[in-house]
Protein backbone atom coordinates (compact mmCIF):
# COMPACT_ATOMS: atom_id res chain seq x y z
CA UNK A 1 0.00 0.00 0.00
CA UNK A 2 1.16 3.53 -0.59
CA UNK A 3 2.39 5.82 2.24
CA UNK A 4 -0.01 7.41 3.85
CA UNK A 5 0.68 11.57 4.43
CA UNK A 6 1.67 12.91 7.00
CA UNK A 7 4.80 10.46 7.83
CA UNK A 8 6.76 11.06 10.75
CA UNK A 9 10.70 11.28 10.15
CA UNK A 10 13.45 9.33 10.78
CA UNK A 11 15.45 11.44 12.88
CA UNK A 12 19.22 11.28 14.19
CA UNK A 13 20.91 11.27 17.65
CA UNK A 14 23.27 13.34 19.19
CA UNK A 15 27.28 12.21 18.96
CA UNK A 16 30.13 14.10 20.33
CA UNK A 17 32.27 13.02 17.77
CA UNK A 18 32.00 10.25 14.56
CA UNK A 19 31.02 6.94 15.59
CA UNK A 20 33.01 3.04 15.56
CA UNK A 21 32.85 2.07 11.89
CA UNK A 22 30.92 -0.72 13.55
CA UNK A 23 27.94 1.20 15.20
CA UNK A 24 25.53 0.84 12.77
CA UNK A 25 23.96 -2.01 10.11
CA UNK A 26 26.20 -3.04 7.74
CA UNK A 27 28.65 -0.04 7.98
CA UNK A 28 28.67 3.79 7.84
CA UNK A 29 27.82 5.79 5.60
CA UNK A 30 27.87 9.72 6.03
CA UNK A 31 26.18 12.90 4.54
CA UNK A 32 26.05 16.17 4.95
CA UNK A 33 23.91 17.62 7.34
CA UNK A 34 22.47 20.49 5.84
CA UNK A 35 21.25 24.22 7.80
CA UNK A 36 17.65 24.17 6.98
CA UNK A 37 13.86 22.87 7.70
CA UNK A 38 13.26 18.56 7.65
CA UNK A 39 10.78 17.89 4.85
CA UNK A 40 9.04 15.53 3.75
CA UNK A 41 7.38 15.72 0.07
CA UNK A 42 4.84 13.54 -1.80
CA UNK A 43 4.83 13.90 -5.49
CA UNK A 44 1.71 11.68 -7.32
CA UNK A 45 -0.22 12.12 -9.97
CA UNK A 46 -2.79 14.77 -8.90
CA UNK A 47 -1.41 15.83 -6.08
CA UNK A 48 1.40 17.30 -4.16
CA UNK A 49 2.06 17.90 -0.26
CA UNK A 50 4.83 18.94 1.56
CA UNK A 51 5.04 18.18 5.23
CA UNK A 52 7.18 19.65 7.96
CA UNK A 53 9.31 17.16 10.48
CA UNK A 54 5.70 17.84 12.78
CA UNK A 55 3.58 17.04 10.36
CA UNK A 56 2.71 20.70 9.06
CA UNK A 57 1.18 21.47 5.84
CA UNK A 58 4.06 23.65 3.74
CA UNK A 59 2.48 23.09 0.38
CA UNK A 60 1.39 26.72 0.13
CA UNK A 61 4.14 28.33 1.77
CA UNK A 62 6.08 26.98 -1.03
CA UNK A 63 4.85 27.23 -4.21
CA UNK A 64 7.73 26.62 -6.42
CA UNK A 65 8.18 23.04 -4.89
CA UNK A 66 5.13 21.95 -5.29
CA UNK A 67 5.28 22.74 -8.71
CA UNK A 68 8.22 21.60 -9.79
CA UNK A 69 6.97 18.09 -8.56
CA UNK A 70 3.79 17.94 -9.89
CA UNK A 71 5.86 18.17 -13.19
CA UNK A 72 7.78 14.86 -11.92
CA UNK A 73 7.93 11.94 -14.74
CA UNK A 74 7.99 9.64 -11.74
CA UNK A 75 5.62 9.37 -8.59
CA UNK A 76 7.52 9.33 -5.74
CA UNK A 77 7.92 10.34 -1.93
CA UNK A 78 11.07 12.36 -0.74
CA UNK A 79 12.72 12.79 2.64
CA UNK A 80 15.25 15.72 2.38
CA UNK A 81 15.88 19.35 3.76
CA UNK A 82 13.99 22.28 2.78
CA UNK A 83 16.93 25.35 2.17
CA UNK A 84 16.78 28.65 0.29
CA UNK A 85 19.98 29.93 -1.43
CA UNK A 86 21.57 33.94 -0.67
CA UNK A 87 25.04 35.07 -1.73
CA UNK A 88 26.90 31.71 -2.08
CA UNK A 89 25.03 29.92 1.08
CA UNK A 90 22.06 28.53 2.96
CA UNK A 91 20.01 31.58 4.33
CA UNK A 92 18.18 30.28 7.01
CA UNK A 93 16.44 33.62 7.99
CA UNK A 94 14.97 33.68 4.54
CA UNK A 95 13.71 30.10 5.09
CA UNK A 96 11.61 30.86 7.85
CA UNK A 97 10.26 34.19 6.10
CA UNK A 98 9.53 31.90 3.20
CA UNK A 99 7.63 29.26 5.73
CA UNK A 100 5.19 31.69 6.78
CA UNK A 101 4.37 32.75 3.66
CA UNK A 102 0.96 31.97 1.99
CA UNK A 103 -1.06 32.83 -1.16
CA UNK A 104 0.24 35.85 -3.37
CA UNK A 105 2.45 36.30 -0.99
CA UNK A 106 3.70 32.85 -0.91
CA UNK A 107 4.50 33.46 -4.69
CA UNK A 108 6.24 37.08 -4.72
CA UNK A 109 8.52 35.17 -2.19
CA UNK A 110 9.24 32.24 -4.18
CA UNK A 111 10.30 34.46 -6.75
CA UNK A 112 12.08 37.11 -4.94
CA UNK A 113 14.05 33.91 -3.21
CA UNK A 114 13.70 30.26 -4.51
CA UNK A 115 13.82 27.60 -2.64
CA UNK A 116 15.53 23.76 -3.28
CA UNK A 117 14.71 20.53 -1.57
CA UNK A 118 18.48 18.91 -1.19
CA UNK A 119 17.36 14.99 -1.28
CA UNK A 120 18.58 12.14 1.14
CA UNK A 121 16.04 9.50 0.89
CA UNK A 122 13.44 8.24 -1.28
CA UNK A 123 10.75 6.33 0.71
CA UNK A 124 8.09 5.34 -1.94
CA UNK A 125 8.61 5.02 -5.97
CA UNK A 126 6.27 4.41 -8.50
CA UNK A 127 3.73 3.62 -5.76
CA UNK A 128 6.26 1.07 -4.10
CA UNK A 129 6.78 1.77 -0.26
CA UNK A 130 10.64 1.68 0.13
CA UNK A 131 10.80 1.70 4.41
CA UNK A 132 11.95 -1.80 4.27
CA UNK A 133 14.41 -1.66 1.97
CA UNK A 134 18.10 -1.02 3.23
CA UNK A 135 19.74 2.09 3.22
CA UNK A 136 22.60 1.12 0.39
CA UNK A 137 18.85 0.32 -1.79
CA UNK A 138 17.01 3.51 -1.54
CA UNK A 139 20.60 5.82 -1.57
CA UNK A 140 21.60 3.63 -4.76
CA UNK A 141 17.56 4.25 -6.21
CA UNK A 142 17.56 8.19 -5.04
CA UNK A 143 21.13 8.67 -7.14
CA UNK A 144 19.22 7.15 -10.38
CA UNK A 145 16.59 9.18 -10.10
CA UNK A 146 19.20 12.00 -10.25
CA UNK A 147 21.25 10.66 -13.49
CA UNK A 148 17.73 9.73 -14.98
CA UNK A 149 16.85 13.41 -14.89
CA UNK A 150 13.79 12.80 -13.07
CA UNK A 151 14.70 15.11 -10.57
CA UNK A 152 16.34 17.93 -11.54
CA UNK A 153 16.18 21.64 -9.93
CA UNK A 154 15.15 22.67 -7.38
CA UNK A 155 16.19 19.14 -6.44
CA UNK A 156 19.22 18.34 -5.38
CA UNK A 157 21.45 15.42 -4.18
CA UNK A 158 22.78 15.45 -0.62
CA UNK A 159 26.34 15.09 -1.05
CA UNK A 160 27.00 11.55 1.02
CA UNK A 161 30.08 9.20 1.30
CA UNK A 162 31.66 5.90 2.96
CA UNK A 163 35.10 7.59 3.55
CA UNK A 164 35.60 8.52 7.03
CA UNK A 165 38.41 11.16 6.38
CA UNK A 166 36.19 13.12 4.15
CA UNK A 167 33.47 12.71 6.22
CA UNK A 168 35.86 14.43 9.03
CA UNK A 169 36.25 17.12 6.49
CA UNK A 170 32.75 18.11 6.59
CA UNK A 171 33.03 18.33 10.15
CA UNK A 172 35.83 21.87 9.63
CA UNK A 173 33.71 25.08 10.72
CA UNK A 174 34.54 26.51 7.80
CA UNK A 175 31.71 24.34 6.07
CA UNK A 176 29.23 26.49 8.16
CA UNK A 177 29.89 29.55 6.52
CA UNK A 178 27.81 28.18 3.54
CA UNK A 179 25.27 26.27 5.83
CA UNK A 180 26.41 23.43 6.56
CA UNK A 181 26.11 22.16 10.01
CA UNK A 182 28.08 18.84 10.32
CA UNK A 183 27.26 15.22 9.36
CA UNK A 184 24.51 12.66 9.89
CA UNK A 185 25.88 8.64 10.05
CA UNK A 186 23.53 5.81 8.57
CA UNK A 187 23.78 2.40 8.62
CA UNK A 188 23.94 0.54 4.93
CA UNK A 189 21.81 -1.95 6.32
CA UNK A 190 19.48 -0.04 7.54
CA UNK A 191 15.71 0.48 6.90
CA UNK A 192 13.72 3.41 7.24
CA UNK A 193 11.94 3.48 10.55
CA UNK A 194 9.55 6.63 10.97
CA UNK A 195 10.04 8.45 14.61
CA UNK A 196 12.66 6.36 15.31
CA UNK A 197 16.01 7.80 16.23
CA UNK A 198 18.99 5.14 14.70
CA UNK A 199 20.71 7.27 13.11
CA UNK A 200 23.47 9.59 14.27
CA UNK A 201 24.42 13.15 13.91
CA UNK A 202 27.49 14.98 14.88
CA UNK A 203 27.80 18.96 14.49
CA UNK A 204 30.59 20.71 13.68
CA UNK A 205 31.39 22.37 16.94
CA UNK A 206 34.14 25.70 17.57
CA UNK A 207 34.87 27.70 20.63
CA UNK A 208 34.20 30.98 21.28
CA UNK A 209 34.00 33.87 23.83
CA UNK A 210 31.46 36.10 25.21
CA UNK A 211 30.89 38.06 28.22
CA UNK A 212 28.23 36.40 31.24
CA UNK A 213 25.36 38.66 31.69
CA UNK A 214 22.72 36.44 33.65
CA UNK A 215 22.26 33.21 34.51
CA UNK A 216 18.82 30.55 35.28
CA UNK A 217 18.47 29.00 38.33
CA UNK A 218 20.21 30.62 41.84
CA UNK A 219 23.02 32.75 41.20
CA UNK A 220 24.99 31.18 43.43
CA UNK A 221 24.45 27.67 41.73
CA UNK A 222 23.60 28.72 38.41
CA UNK A 223 21.55 26.20 36.28
CA UNK A 224 22.62 27.90 32.74
CA UNK A 225 24.20 31.18 31.95
CA UNK A 226 22.99 34.26 29.46
CA UNK A 227 26.29 35.68 27.44
CA UNK A 228 26.45 38.36 25.53
CA UNK A 229 28.33 40.66 23.88
CA UNK A 230 28.44 44.81 23.15
CA UNK A 231 27.58 45.82 19.66
CA UNK A 232 29.07 49.27 18.19
CA UNK A 233 26.38 51.34 19.53
CA UNK A 234 27.29 49.84 22.72
CA UNK A 235 24.54 47.96 23.51
CA UNK A 236 24.69 44.62 25.09
CA UNK A 237 23.49 41.71 23.19
CA UNK A 238 22.13 38.14 23.93
CA UNK A 239 24.29 35.76 22.21
CA UNK A 240 23.42 32.38 23.73
CA UNK A 241 22.44 30.42 26.79
CA UNK A 242 24.65 27.33 27.61
CA UNK A 243 23.03 24.11 28.06
CA UNK A 244 22.59 23.11 31.99
CA UNK A 245 25.85 23.66 33.54
CA UNK A 246 28.05 20.55 34.94
CA UNK A 247 27.77 20.51 39.48
CA UNK A 248 31.51 22.02 39.58
CA UNK A 249 30.88 24.84 37.39
CA UNK A 250 27.84 25.62 39.36
CA UNK A 251 29.61 26.03 42.46
CA UNK A 252 32.44 27.48 41.14
CA UNK A 253 30.63 30.36 39.04
CA UNK A 254 28.07 30.83 41.61
CA UNK A 255 31.47 32.29 43.65
CA UNK A 256 32.51 34.28 41.22
CA UNK A 257 29.63 36.42 39.90
CA UNK A 258 28.59 39.58 41.17
CA UNK A 259 24.40 40.29 41.20
CA UNK A 260 23.33 43.22 39.72
CA UNK A 261 20.97 45.86 40.14
CA UNK A 262 19.06 48.80 37.99
CA UNK A 263 22.71 49.72 36.64
CA UNK A 264 22.52 46.69 34.80
CA UNK A 265 21.41 46.87 30.48
CA UNK A 266 19.43 44.01 30.80
CA UNK A 267 17.18 45.93 34.08
CA UNK A 268 13.14 44.93 32.99
CA UNK A 269 14.20 42.68 30.23
CA UNK A 270 12.60 39.78 29.91
CA UNK A 271 13.23 36.35 28.23
CA UNK A 272 11.42 33.75 26.49
CA UNK A 273 11.96 30.50 27.72
CA UNK A 274 12.45 29.18 23.95
CA UNK A 275 13.52 25.68 22.67
CA UNK A 276 9.83 24.84 22.22
CA UNK A 277 8.84 25.78 25.99
CA UNK A 278 6.51 28.46 26.54
CA UNK A 279 6.31 31.83 28.67
CA UNK A 280 9.61 33.46 30.55
CA UNK A 281 12.99 32.37 31.96
CA UNK A 282 13.52 33.31 35.37
CA UNK A 283 16.54 35.86 34.55
CA UNK A 284 18.97 36.82 37.65
CA UNK A 285 21.42 39.85 36.16
CA UNK A 286 25.02 39.67 36.90
CA UNK A 287 27.71 42.10 36.01
CA UNK A 288 28.87 41.11 32.79
CA UNK A 289 32.41 41.22 33.90
CA UNK A 290 33.25 37.54 33.12
CA UNK A 291 34.05 36.27 29.66
CA UNK A 292 33.01 32.61 29.10
CA UNK A 293 34.68 30.33 26.58
CA UNK A 294 32.09 27.98 24.94
CA UNK A 295 31.38 25.84 22.26
CA UNK A 296 28.65 26.44 19.42
CA UNK A 297 27.80 24.79 16.31
CA UNK A 298 27.90 26.68 13.14
CA UNK A 299 23.83 27.82 13.45
CA UNK A 300 24.48 31.37 13.93
CA UNK A 301 21.06 33.97 12.95
CA UNK A 302 22.67 37.90 12.80
CA UNK A 303 24.94 36.96 15.67
CA UNK A 304 22.93 34.81 17.96
CA UNK A 305 23.28 31.10 18.32
CA UNK A 306 20.15 29.50 17.59
CA UNK A 307 21.22 26.42 19.35
CA UNK A 308 22.33 26.33 23.49
CA UNK A 309 26.08 26.44 23.84
CA UNK A 310 28.17 24.38 25.67
CA UNK A 311 30.23 25.86 28.35
CA UNK A 312 33.84 25.36 28.65
CA UNK A 313 35.64 27.79 31.25
CA UNK A 314 36.30 31.34 32.45
CA UNK A 315 38.78 33.03 30.68
CA UNK A 316 40.89 35.22 33.07
CA UNK A 317 43.65 35.81 30.94
CA UNK A 318 40.83 38.02 28.87
CA UNK A 319 38.68 41.49 29.85
CA UNK A 320 35.84 42.07 29.11
CA UNK A 321 37.13 44.73 26.51
CA UNK A 322 38.65 41.88 24.71
CA UNK A 323 35.71 40.46 23.58
CA UNK A 324 34.44 40.43 19.91
CA UNK A 325 32.06 43.01 19.23
CA UNK A 326 28.10 41.48 18.16
CA UNK A 327 28.28 40.73 14.56
CA UNK A 328 24.83 41.00 12.71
Amino acid sequence: MPLDPPLEPMLAADRGELPADGALAGGLRFEQKVDGFRAILFARPGRVLLHSRQGKDLTEAFPDLAAAAARLREPVVLDGELVVYHDGRLDFAQLQQRARRSARTATRAAAAHPAALICFDVLEHAGTPLLARPYHERRTLLEDLFARRILTPPFTLCPATADRELAREWLDPAWGAVGIEGVVAKGAEQPYRPGARGWLKIRSRSSAEALIAGTTGSRSAPASLLVARYDDTGRLRLVARTTPLPPAARRDLGARLTPAGAEHPWHGRHFSAGWGGRGELEVDLVRPELVAEFLADTANDAGRYRHPVRFQRLREDQLPDQVARFDS
